[in-house]
């Protein structure tokens, strides 16, 4: 039986079937999109941003604010026309650790204008230019891109353990109230993910839970201050540039080009995740347009001062658990971020919670980052070579997280900026060590993610 052009147009992802998403009502596609925005927990980077910025509550609520309107809007060009695919966008945590070192040493503005020549960079890269599918192909095989989450999720704890350490208050309360918060977030994945499927809500809920429960736990030892709530309005245009404006420091737009090409190693492996739950192929169109989506989508998002954005792969557990692999209830998600970040009570609300509550719930997330890359490693064979691709990374991302401050004071700036974000020196570790280090024939075996053998 032949196929009709208009078949293999669709099955080569040249155009996209339309009768899945003609099927979603209005009001269907709003209750999926509101699950999947409670499943993001896009507040969690920016706020950890603000905190190792020193930012004061109303500015915290600001850059939550923000980071809310940014990636409704790249959420929007992303699965609207861009990349046509049911991905979220949400704050990405690979470049917190980088943006707070520019942002302290340089100022606001030199981290903000870090990020615009980057995000244009890789639009450009997947339209006009269409290089982006060729160079995932060559470059980013499987244990290159799970050797990169592992290494996000390994940099990012001591930055979440340490931010419990010095919080404000008493040492022992912070420790106890994270403890609780962690514990509860525990329990909740645990509970929805193994025990009957009446209770998988919990999942998708986790991490609003143990934030709720965290914060009661907080208030019981007076370690809240919610006075802030009161003195702002509930809905509020967003402001461009309300951190001030950009300026374009070399050594920091350089450190930048490197982070967004790991940002596209990590968003890269969860448009593969998101398409196999969605019974989408990624041909070379989809992935050019994804890279044009998402340079854009940060472009867009550095007017608004908030962090680059990435795909979310916790909206391919809502797409199995839901069943819809529509993209209009990701529209209608984007369009309820951008609604949420209107409302500056309910950000200044997320702010005042307590940083060891935050960091408590931070923590558990960088194990959960650092598992999932070991997910896609396990799939690579275990051999000498790999070994090291995957060890040596994270060997040299801890000795750049664990360097001491003396010394970093003494480096120059781009250097400063580089170890600030072990990720950044892991990610790179990995791409070279992956290229270098030559492959025995019959391990030889390298499929781009997301393909099947």
């Amino acid at each position: 039986m032949h196929q009709t052009a208009r078949d293999k147009e669709i099955e080569m992802n040249q155009v996209e079937p339309q009768d899945r998403d003609a099927a979603i009502s209005v009001g269907k596609s709003i209750f999926v999109g509101l699950q999947h925005v409670l499943a993001m927990d896009l507040f969690i980077p920016p706020l950890i941003l603000a905190g190792l910025l020193s930012f004061s509550v109303a500015d915290s609520a600001l850059l939550v604010q923000m980071t809310f309107i940014a990636c409704g809007i790249a959420t929007i060009i992303q699965a609207g026309f861009a990349m046509k695919l049911p991905v979220m966008q949400g704050p990405s945590f690979v470049p917190i650790s980088a943006l707070a070192t520019i942002g302290t040493t340089s100022g606001i503005g030199a981290m903000i204008g870090s990020l615009i020549p980057g995000a244009l960079l890789i639009s450009i890269l997947g339209r006009p230019l269409k290089l982006f599918s060729r160079l995932v192909l060559k470059f980013i095989p499987p244990i290159v891109a799970g050797t990169v989450i592992v290494v996000v999720g390994i940099s990012l704890m001591p930055s979440a353990i340490n931010s419990i350490y010095t919080a404000p208050g008493s040492f022992q309360l912070n420790i106890l109230v994270a403890f609780i918060t962690a514990a509860i977030l525990i329990i909740c994945m645990y509970v929805g993910e193994s025990v009957q499927t009446k209770f998988r809500f919990m999942k998708v809920a986790s991490v609003i839970s143990a934030l709720g429960i965290g914060t009661l736990v907080a208030y019981f030892f007076d370690m809240t201050d919610f006075s802030s709530v009161g003195d702002v309005p509930w809905f509020a245009l967003p402001s461009i540039y309300a951190f001030g404006t950009p300026t374009f420091d070399l050594d920091a737009i350089l450190i930048m080009l490197a982070i967004y090409l790991i940002i596209m190693i990590e968003t890269t492996g969860t448009w593969f995740t998101v398409g196999e739950v969605a019974d989408e192929k990624l041909g070379e169109k989809r992935l050019n347009g994804g890279a044009f989506g998402e340079g854009l989508g940060c472009f867009i998002g550095s007017f608004f001062g908030g962090t680059p954005v990435t795909g979310y792969s916790s909206n391919a557990g809502v797409i199995a658990i839901t069943g819809v692999k529509s993209r209009r209830p990701i529209i209608a998600g984007g369009a309820i971020l951008m609604a949420l970040g209107m409302m500056p009570k309910l950000m200044n609300g997320i702010a005042s919670i307590p940083a060891p509550v935050i960091n408590g719930v931070f923590a558990i997330l960088c194990v959960v980052i650092m598992m999932n890359g070991l997910k896609v490693v396990k799939n690579a064979p275990f051999t000498e070579r790999n070994m090291l691709v995957v060890g040596v990374p994270i060997m040299l991302a801890l000795a750049a997280v664990l360097i001491p401050a003396d010394i970093a004071e003494q480096l120059p700036n781009l250097v400063t900026y580089f170890v600030s974000s072990g990720t950044a020196v892991g990610a790179i570790a990995a791409l070279v060590l992956n290229f270098v280090l030559p492959e025995k024939k019959q391990d030889n075996k390298v499929i781009p993610i997301g393909v099947n053998k």
